[in-house]
Order: C-alpha cells, then structure tokens, then sequence
C-alpha cells in the first residue's frame, strides 16, 4: 500500500505543485518549533504506536490527489478553481493524516501544552516567511535589484582585474556585464553575483553558532561569519575566473555544465568545513570553561562526557569519499560524467580504510532482502511504465565512445552501484543517521531498536539526495530501513539495496532506459 501511494505520487509532477506556495509556512513553521523546543522535544521518552488507520486514510487523499492529476494530464484539460481548491484541501488532509498516524494525537496535543505558545511563534514566523516569498522572489527575480545589481558590479570587477594578470587580452563590457577571453566569453549576471552563496553561508553559519552556543566563545565566535562570508565571496570570484579559464582552453561544454554548476557547492562545503572545525578548534572561540564544567559534572554523576561515538568514521567517511568524488568527477565534465569511475575508486579505498570495523558487523542475509530490493526496483521503474520518461543525454554520450570506454565506463557504473554505493549509503542513512536520532551513542544502539520517527526522518533524507526521484527514495529508504528493523542487521538493508540497483542495470543496459541512470 505504502508503495502505491509513492507510485501514483511520483507518476505527475503536477501534484508536487499543490502545497507549492504554502512550503515556505510549512518549512519555517516546523524549524522555527523545533529548533526553540529542542530542550523538551529531546527530552521527551513516549512510545509510539503507528495509527494503521490513519495511515489508510492518508493512502486515499494521495490516491485521489494523483487520480484527479493523472485524468487532467492524460486528457490535456485545464483543472478548475474548484478542483484545485479541492484536490489542496485532499493534500492536506493526507498530510495531517499521515502526522497523526506517526505521531498519536495526544502526543501532539501535549507537545503544544508543553511549550506553551511556543506553536503560535512558530505559525507567526511561517506566516511572515510565506508573505515575504513573493516580494523576496520578485527581487530576486527583477533585473536590477539593488543589492544584487552591486554584488554584480563588484563580482564583475573582481573578475576582470583578476584575469587580466592571468590573461592581458582579456576584453571586457561593463555595459552588458560581458568578459571575452581569446576563444570564450561569458555573462557575469545577478546570479553569478555570489548573493546565494553569501545567503548560504550566513544561514550556515547563524545555526551552527546558535547550536554549539554554549561550547562557543561570544562575541569573539561572531567574528568567524565574516570571515566566512568574505572567503565565500572570493571563492566565487576564484569560480568565474576559473570557469572562463576552462572554456578558453577549449572546453566549454565542462567549463558551463559541470564546473558552472558544482564549483559553486564545492566552495560552499569548503566553506561549511572550515568554519564548523574553526569553532570547534580555535581556543580564542572555544568555550573551554563551558566544556570542563559539563566534564565534571559528567565525571560527579558518575558518567563520561558526551561525545561522538568511535565509530562515527567508519559510518560516515564512505559516504562522504563518494560524494566528494561526485563533486569533482561532475565539475570536471559536461553533460556526460566521464569520471564517473572516480566515485567508485572513493567509495571502495574508504571502505577499505574501516574494513577492520565493518566486520565487526553480523553479515548474514535473510530471504527478505532480494523480496525488499526487488520490491523497490518495481516501484522505482514504475514512472516510465506510466509513460513519464524523463529525457537522458547518457545513451548517446555512450555511444560516441569506443566500444573499449565505453564498456569500462559500464563496467564501473554498474559495479558501484552494487557494491560501494550501497554499503556506503546504507552505512550512512540506515546505520548512522536512523539510530543517531535515536541515541548518541547509536553503535551500542540495535538495528531493531530504531523508531518510526527516526525511520522517516532518515528516509527523508535518503529521498531528497534523488533529487527529481526524491518521492521513490523516500520510499526506498523505508523499505530498507523497514528491512533492518526486522531482522535486526545492517547486511539486509545493504543486500537489498544492491538487489535493487542490480536489477535497475539490467533494466537500463537491456532496454536502453538510461534516464534511470
């Protein structure tokens, strides 16, 4: 049922739109009550029973939602006013249904007595971030907003006297913002400003400060956003100077779709990097007397300091070397990701590095694995069986290459995503991130023990790492955190895991579908 509900949400993008304008109050709503009732929430030890009932209800809202979107779609109508209120009103309720099926009703209820007005900051907070969306996006959205009409000039200027030390025939037209290098040229527009990346950073870093207030120094740890953001800034400009270096020398096609569009994350990951170990390193912005108290009293109770578990890294690092590896294999291409190899040889040097502690693990597979995986592969090709296929430049990218490259090429895609990817990506959503929202200490934590709340937050996760196929990962992640809390072991989620991306390479390689890569 859960599988189906996924199904016929993923087969319209249509659907996805309804809450569209109400996200912001959602969003900020939700992060604004849990971040200013973090101290009760943590605190609280309730049982939670899954409302079946609910959740049924929930399948048929989801079910009508899609079954309306679907017949509009299929017969090319336009929905009314009145459909489109109704089928908002139906997403709702499916949305409430499904919170009170995981989360009881009196629960609720005594979470909102609990923290007092705490709800109605929250709401107001949502209310004024859903009011500001639409001036915000218009702003941002006009061409000569004022802030980002300077950012512009700078970043343009910053750009030109850089590369003229690196490149004298430079030409350059203030007018239209244009930069022409030899044999490449390139418009340094609002978005190329760097006031995303600036906006990232101050948002990035105000939280962390906020969540390590009491291990952080003040004002001195106020010092570091700054620093952040000036490092930020010139990393961008470093980015443009690079990118138009890249086309000059004749790839222009690597230098506009990979390097254009992971530059800018790389440097905001850097960035991210540097400041969380900045404050967690520096002495003068450390609070070392805050961590000596929690210390003693730790010791006085009779308990260690609270900490990172061990074995953290050997959950982690895997993950991490893959992404990493994306990040440099996608900005060192165009549209075809001919470092792909680069993911695989991350993924399998890090899980090489804690192969000492992976075996530590109990490594047994039971027969509902490959039920799981295949289970998964179902519903993930189910959208091309409707008829929505995503289009995918992979298959003739492929077919440009020798037969030599192209089967090595194959070969890595196909033995990454059975092998590596699945144990670093389980190792890091169902055997970390699911028992970290449990228990600090999740290693000592048993697979069965996860709850549903740790269940569903994890596979959100999961999901939204899928980008475009973020509905089908939400419902893989629950399937194979679902899978490991049955049999109570890592080895089933990862087995189908690889069953599932085994049989999705069949899939591909047999029926040319390669928009399902």
């Amino acid at each position: 049922m859960l599988g189906l509900d996924v199904l016929l949400l993923a087969s319209t993008l249509h659907a996805v739109a309804l809450l569209g304008a109400l996200a912001p109050f959602g969003i900020v709503t939700f992060a604004v009550f849990v971040g200013l009732g973090y101290t009760y929430l943590k605190n609280q030890r309730v049982a939670l029973r899954f409302g079946w009932g609910m959740f049924i209800g929930h399948l048929a809202c989801m079910f009508a939602v899609s079954a309306a979107n679907l017949a509009v779609l299929h017969s090319n109508l336009t929905a009314s006013a009145g459909l489109e209120i109704l089928l908002r009103l139906l997403a709702l309720a499916g949305i409430a249904l499904l919170a009170l099926a995981s989360v009881p009703l009196q629960v609720w209820i005594a979470t909102v007595r609990e923290t007092r007005l705490l709800w109605l900051y929250s709401a107001l907070a949502g209310a004024l971030a859903w009011c500001l969306r639409f001036p915000f996006q218009s702003m941002w959205d006009a061409s000569s907003t004022a802030p980002g009409r300077w950012l512009q000039i700078v970043a343009f200027r910053s750009v030109e006297r850089l590369l003229r030390l690196l490149m004298p025939l430079v030409r350059v037209d203030p007018d239209s913002f244009v930069i022409r290098a030899p044999h490449f040229a390139i418009v340094v527009a609002e978005a190329c400003s760097g006031l995303e990346g600036l906006g990232l950073v101050l948002v990035f870093t105000t939280i962390w400060l906020w969540y390590f207030r009491r291990e952080s120094r003040f004002p001195q740890a106020l010092l570091l956003i700054p620093c952040a953001l000036i490092l930020v800034w010139a990393l961008n400009i470093l980015r443009i100077c690079a990118l138009v270096l890249i086309g000059n020398a004749g790839h222009g096609e690597i230098a506009m779709v990979g390097f254009h569009s992971q530059a800018g994350w790389i440097a905001f990951t850097l960035v991210a990097l540097g400041f969380s170990m900045a404050t967690r390193r520096l002495r003068w912005v450390r609070n070392d007397m805050e961590t000596a108290s929690a210390a003693t009293a730790g010791e006085n109770a009779g308990v260690a300091e609270e900490g990172e578990s061990p074995a953290t890294g050997s959950y982690l690092v895997p993950f991490l070397a893959i992404l990493a590896a994306s990040f440099v294999a996608k900005a060192a291409s165009g549209h075809f990701e001919w470092l792909y190899p680069l993911r695989f040889l991350a993924g399998a040097a890090a899980i090489c590095l804690y192969l000492p502690e992976l075996r530590k693990l109990n490594w047994r597979v039971s027969w509902l694995a490959p039920i799981a995986g295949a289970t998964v592969f179902v519903i993930w090709i189910a959208p091309s069986l409707f008829g929505i296929e995503p289009t995918s430049l992979l298959g003739a990218s492929l077919a440009g290459l020798s037969p030599l490259a192209r089967w090595t090429w194959i070969a890595f895609r196909v033995t990454a995503a059975v092998v590596t990817v699945p144990i670093a990506e389980e190792l890091a959503f169902r055997g970390y991130l699911t028992r970290r929202l449990v228990d600090r200490e999740f290693d000592s934590l048993p697979f069965s023990a996860v709850t549903p709340l740790s269940i569903g937050l994890s596979s959100l996760a999961f999901g939204l790492m899928h980008g475009h196929q973020w509905m089908v990962g939400i419902l893989a992640g629950l399937v194979y955190a679902a899978v490991m809390k049955r049999t109570g072991r890592l080895s089933d989620a990862i087995v189908a895991h690889a069953t599932s991306n085994l049989l999705l390479a069949f899939w591909v390689l047999s029926r040319g579908d390669w928009a399902q890569w």
